[in-house]
C-alpha cells in the first residue's frame, strides 16, 4: 500500500522538513534580534531601524515557506490516508469474500463490521496523523538538538536529562497501554456484534418481551468496554502530565544555570540572547519527546486494530485447485466457441472444458460414501451414496438437524467432505473451478437475502448481465409479476436489505426469480416454499415444474405434499440413509417417511 504512494510520501517528507526548519529559524533569530538589534540599538543615540526592519522582512519570508509547507503536506496526506485505507479496505473485502463459510460460522458479523469501521479507523489515524507526527517530531528532535549543542553545551547536558526522564517515562508506561488498547478494540467489536444481533432479531426480542433482558445484556459487555476504555485512556493520559512537569522542571533549571554562566563568566560565556533562544529550543526539544509519548499511545491503539485488520487477512481463502470449468454454447451440438449463456427457460447447452475437452453437462451427481462433519469431534453425516441422475428431482426428507441441507451444501463445495468423492458429470468436484461448480447450481435458500437496491436489481442479482426483459420474464415464470406490478413503482421501486416492506412469500418469490434468471443446469430448493402460503405455493408449482423440466433438481422440505412427485425421495435420520425410493413406494413401506406423511397414524 505504502509503495503505492511513495513519491507523495516523498514530497511530505520534504516538506515536513521544510517546515520544521522554517520553525527552527524563527527561534535562533530570537537570539539574533536581541544579541544583535536591540541591546546595540539600545545603546544608540539616534537607532537606525533599517537593518531590523530587512531581518523581519526576511524572516517573514521564512515564516510564509514554513506555512505553506505545513499546508501542503497536511494536505497531501488527507489524500494519503484516505487513499491507503480505500486501498485497505479493498483488499481486506476481496479476502473476505474469499473466505469459506467456515470463517463466517465462528465470526459475528458485527466482530467483521467492526474491523471494517472501529480498526481500520484507528489505522487511518495513525497513517494520517501519528507517523507524520512521529516524523515531524524526529526531524525536530535532531535539529534542535544540533542547534542547541552550538549553543551551549553544558545547557544541553541539563536538557537532555530532563528528555531521558520523559523517554523512560514514556517507554514505560508504553507497555501497558499496547494491552490495555488490544483490550479497548476487543470489547468495541463485542458491542457491535452484540447491537447488530439485537437490532437484526428485533421482532424475536419484542415477541418475548425480552427488551430489558436484552438493555441488561448490552449493560454488561457496555461495561466491560467502559473498564477496558478507562484503563488504556489512565495510561495514556498520564504521560502528558507527567512529562509536562520534567520540562517545566527543566526549563527553570536551565534557566537558572544559564543566569549563573551569563553572570559569573559574562556574555562571553553565554549572551542574554543566547540563553533565550536555548530556553525556547528546551522547549522545542520537550515537545516532540512528549509528541513521540502521545502518538506512542496512538500507535499502541492503532497497533491493536491493525492485529486484527491483518489477523482477518491472514485467514486462509477458500482452496480451489479445480481445472475443470463450466461454459454455455449457442447450440448443444456445437463443440467448438461458447456463447453467452442461454436465457430463462431455453435449453441449457452446457458444457464442461477440461483442457481442449468439452463434456456436455448433463446433471449427473453422485456421492459416494461420504462422511462429513462441520467440525472434526462431531460427525453429522455418515456414509451418504446416491446418484441423481440427468433431469431427476430428487427429495431429501428427515427432521430438523438430520443433514439435508448439509448434503447440498457438500455438493457446492460451501464444506469439504471428511470422506469418500463428490462427483458431477462425472468430474470430482475438487477438479472443477469452485465459480464454475457453483454457476451450475442454481440455489433457493429457506432464509430469503435480498439486498438494498430496486427489485430488478435484485432479480437481476441471478445474472448480472441479464436485460430488463429477461428479469420480467423470469417474474413472470414464478408467478412474481403480478405483486411487482402492484409495488409503488413496480420493478424500479427501492428495497432496503432485509425487504421489510415485502411479505415473507414476496421476497421469497424474488429470490425464486433470481435464481430462475440465472437459468442454472442444476437447481437445489432448500426449503424454497416455506414462506409461501398454501394458495401461493400452489400458483409457483407449476412454474418450478417448468424451471426444473430437463434439470437435475434436489428439493429440501419439510412440506412433503411438495415432494409427492419426485422421481426419487431420500429418507435422513441422524445423517444417514434409512430410506429411499418412489413416493408410494416408501408408503407401502410403511417405515419412517410414512411415519411423516401420515403422522404415525393408519
Amino acid at each position: 500500500m505504502f509503495r503505492d504512494w511513495k513519491w507523495t510520501l516523498l514530497t511530505v517528507a520534504v516538506l515536513i522538513v521544510v517546515s520544521t526548519l522554517c520553525t527552527l529559524a524563527m527561534t535562533l533569530f530570537t537570539r539574533t534580534l536581541i544579541d544583535g538589534y536591540i541591546l546595540p540599538l539600545s545603546e544608540q543615540a539616534d537607532p537606525d531601524f533599517s537593518p531590523l526592519g530587512m531581518a523581519l522582512l526576511k524572516l517573514a519570508a521564512v515564516l510564509l515557506v514554513g506555512t505553506a509547507a505545513s499546508f501542503l503536506f497536511n494536505f497531501l496526506m488527507i489524500k494519503v490516508e484516505q487513499g491507503i485505507i480505500r486501498q485497505l479496505r479493498t483488499s481486506t473485502f476481496d479476502h473476505l469474500m474469499s473466505l469459506p463459510l467456515r470463517y463466517f460460522d465462528s465470526h459475528s458479523h458485527g466482530a467483521i463490521m467492526s474491523v471494517f469501521t472501529n480498526d481500520m479507523d484507528t489505522f487511518r489515524q495513525m497513517v494520517g496523523r501519528t507517523l507524520p507526527h512521529l516524523f515531524s517530531a524526529a526531524i525536530t528532535l535532531v535539529s534542535t538538538f544540533v542547534s542547541m549543542v552550538v549553543l551551549s553545551i553544558p545547557l544541553t547536558c541539563l536538557s537532555l536529562l530532563c528528555a531521558a526522564g520523559a523517554m523512560v517515562v514514556a517507554v514505560t508506561m508504553s507497555k501497558y497501554s499496547r494491552r490495555y488498547f488490544k483490550g479497548r478494540q476487543e470489547n468495541m467489536a463485542r458491542v457491535n456484534g452484540y447491537i447488530e444481533e439485537m437490532v437484526s432479531g428485533q421482532k424475536v426480542v419484542k415477541v418475548f418481551s425480552h427488551e430489558q433482558a436484552a438493555t441488561d445484556g448490552f449493560s454488561g459487555i457496555n461495561s466491560d468496554l467502559f473498564k477496558s476504555v478507562f484503563k488504556a485512556n489512565r495510561v495514556a493520559n498520564t504521560v502528558m502530565p507527567i512529562n509536562a512537569g520534567i520540562a517545566n522542571l527543566g526549563y527553570v533549571l536551565i534557566a537558572i544555570a544559564g543566569a549563573y554562566i551569563s553572570l559569573r563568566y559574562g556574555a562571553e560565556a553565554l549572551t542574554v540572547g543566547t540563553l533565550v533562544s536555548f530556553l525556547t529550543l528546551h522547549k522545542n526539544f520537550s515537545r516532540p519527546i512528549a509528541q513521540i509519548s502521545q502518538e506512542t499511545n496512538n500507535i499502541a491503539m492503532a497497533s491493536a486494530g491493525a492485529d486484527r485488520v491483518y489477523d482477518l487477512q491472514d485467514e486462509t481463502p477458500e482452496p480451489d485447485h479445480g481445472h475443470v470449468t463450466l461454459e454455455a454454447a449457442a447450440n448443444p451440438g456445437e463443440d467448438s466457441g461458447v456463447a453467452q449463456p442461454q436465457r430463462s427457460g431455453e435449453a441449457a447447452g452446457w458444457y464442461w472444458r477440461d483442457g481442449d475437452k468439452l463434456v456436455p453437462q448433463t446433471g449427473l451427481v453422485g456421492l459416494k460414501d461420504v462422511d462429513f462433519g462441520y467440525v472434526p469431534e462431531k460427525q453429522v453425516l455418515y456414509d451418504i451414496t446416491l446418484t441423481a441422475y440427468p433431469g431427476q428431482k430428487i427429495a431429501f426428507v428427515g427432521g430438523t438437524g438430520a443433514g439435508k441441507t448439509t448434503i447440498t451444501n457438500l455438493i457446492n463445495r460451501f464444506y469439504d467432505i471428511s470422506d469418500g468423492q463428490i462427483t458431477v458429470d462425472g468430474f470430482d468436484v475438487y477438479d472443477i473451478e469452485k465459480p464454475s461448480l457453483r454457476r451450475s447450481l442454481g440455489i433457493v435458500l429457506q432464509e430469503t437475502n435480498l439486498f438494498s437496491g430496486t427489485v430488478m436489481d435484485n432479480i437481476r442479482f441471478g445474472r448480472l448481465d441479464a436485460t430488463d426483459q429477461e428479469c420480467i420474464d423470469a417474474a413472470k415464470l414464478v408467478c412474481a409479476h403480478s405483486f411487482i406490478k402492484r409495488l409503488p413503482e413496480g420493478y424500479n421501486t427501492f428495497i432496503d436489505g432485509d425487504g421489510g416492506a415485502l411479505s415473507a412469500g414476496e421476497r421469497q418469490l424474488l429470490s425464486i426469480a433470481r435464481t430462475a434468471v440465472a437459468n442454472p443446469p442444476v437447481l437445489v430448493l432448500d426449503e424454497a416454499t416455506s414462506s409461501i402460503d398454501t394458495r401461493t405455493e400452489k400458483l409457483i408449482q407449476k412454474s418450478m415444474d417448468r424451471i426444473m423440466k430437463g434439470r437435475t433438481s434436489f428439493i429440501i422440505a419439510h412440506r412433503l405434499s411438495t415432494v409427492r412427485d419426485a422421481d426419487y425421495i431420500i429418507v435422513l435420520e441422524k445423517g444417514r440413509i434409512i430410506e429411499a425410493g418412489k413416493h408410494f413406494e416408501l408408503l407401502e413401506s410403511k417405515g419412517k417417511y410414512w411415519e411423516l406423511y401420515t403422522g404415525g397414524r393408519l
